[in-house]
């Protein structure tokens, strides 16, 4: 969580939290039953790497691939997203 003050109140600010975002990316893979190379395949990836990236919290997937992820997993994009 994001805190700062405006005004002189103190605004709590939810942040995506990027290693339990890429957990739960690796959670829902799973469940669907899908490798890493499908997940990659159906994103149309010549390489794995975003997709383990994504999943160790190192990057967060762009707005184009967090929505797509949403169709192929069946969730709505605020379900892929951990926010703190």
């Amino acid at each position: 969580m994001n805190r700062y003050i405006e005004k002189g109140k103190v605004i709590n600010h939810p942040m995506i939290n990027l290693v339990k975002t890429g957990n739960n990316i690796k959670m829902m893979r799973e469940e669907k039953g899908m490798s890493v190379q499908k997940l990659a395949n159906l994103m149309e990836f010549e390489a794995v790497q975003a997709v383990y990236s994504w999943q160790s919290g190192k990057t967060l997937p762009s707005l184009e691939n967090l929505k797509l992820l949403s169709e192929l997993f069946e969730e709505p994009m605020e379900e892929i997203l951990i926010f703190e």
